[in-house]
């Protein structure tokens, strides 16, 4: 798809969402632009604003090639020669992370006003099941671990996300597979809090739930198993049944538009400037800044 791309899209449509998501990073930078300062500031072919809002592109347009996504850029949006070369650009975007992550900070801070958050864990798989014992990839980083919902192993990462009742990303951690969705819940729920969150039976643990509500405050709140002794009403598993959807919707939008399960990183650097680009290319969608 990617190869054949500079054929069958919209150039138009391209540079409106190219020209929204730049006069957005530029107002968000603007902010922050003391901390932008470095030597030889003068002599860059490209502005940091501009590095950014084409990476973010990069993923709304659900690249994962970087040198396929540079090639496109270079022959459709820069035809003058005026871009940077591939490694350069990489380096930049790579420079720039933290840049990213505070945008995306900001923008996940608009959550705070929406009704409430719902937690889960997504499986980031790396290789096929038949390799996972001999992958040298991300070797003594990644493990092995369960899939509880597709019911088989695999060797990855397991990413813990927080979102809004409307799908807005807030809090995210990733983790080696074999972590426990209650380990990481706290991390990934006290980076942005809300008051009121949504979990599903692997999250079930008086220990969390009492600890969240006593030091943050915060309530989690879960389905409960067949064999607790005390259990709500049918009617309560159905409404948190019903209201944990989004987030089932999210995970489906992250894989199938944005590829996020197909992040081609050899390092944990440009691991973590794609997921960072995804977030950020995902909440200017829901938020509406940027047409999809």
């Amino acid at each position: 798809m990617q190869e054949h791309f500079h054929f069958t899209a919209d150039r138009a449509k391209i540079q409106k969402q190219y020209a929204a998501i730049f006069f957005f990073v530029s107002a968000q930078l603007s902010l922050i632009q003391t901390h932008l300062q470095r030597r030889n500031r003068h002599l860059v072919k490209q502005e940091d604003d501009m590095i950014i809002a084409i990476h973010i592109l990069g993923k709304l347009l659900d690249f994962s090639s970087e040198r396929a996504w540079h090639r496109f850029v270079t022959g459709n949006l820069f035809t003058n020669g005026q871009f940077l070369e591939r490694s350069r650009s990489n380096r930049r975007c790579r420079a720039l992370r933290w840049a990213m992550k505070w945008i995306r900070h900001e923008l996940a801070k608009r959550g705070h006003h929406h009704a409430y958050a719902v937690v889960d864990s997504l499986p980031l798989e790396w290789c096929h099941a038949a390799r996972m014992h001999r992958v040298k990839r991300f070797q003594g980083i990644a493990d092995i671990g369960y899939c509880a919902s597709k019911k088989q192993w695999y060797d990855g990462w397991k990413l813990h996300l927080q979102v809004t009742d409307q799908g807005l990303p807030m809090g995210y951690v990733v983790t080696e597979a074999s972590c426990h969705d209650r380990i990481a819940a706290e991390s990934v729920m006290i980076q942005i809090p809300h008051p009121y969150h949504l979990g599903d039976k692997g999250f079930i643990s008086r220990d969390l739930q009492k600890r969240l509500y006593e030091e943050y405050p915060m309530a989690l709140w879960t389905p409960s198993r067949k064999n607790q002794k005390h259990r709500p009403s049918e009617a309560w598993e159905k409404w948190i049944q019903q209201k944990r959807k989004v987030i089932e919707t999210v995970f489906s939008v992250l894989v199938d538009q944005y590829r996020i399960t197909q992040i081609r990183a050899n390092s944990m650097i440009g691991f973590e400037v794609a997921l960072d680009g995804i977030w950020l290319a995902y909440s200017l969608i829901t938020l509406g800044l940027v047409e999809f």
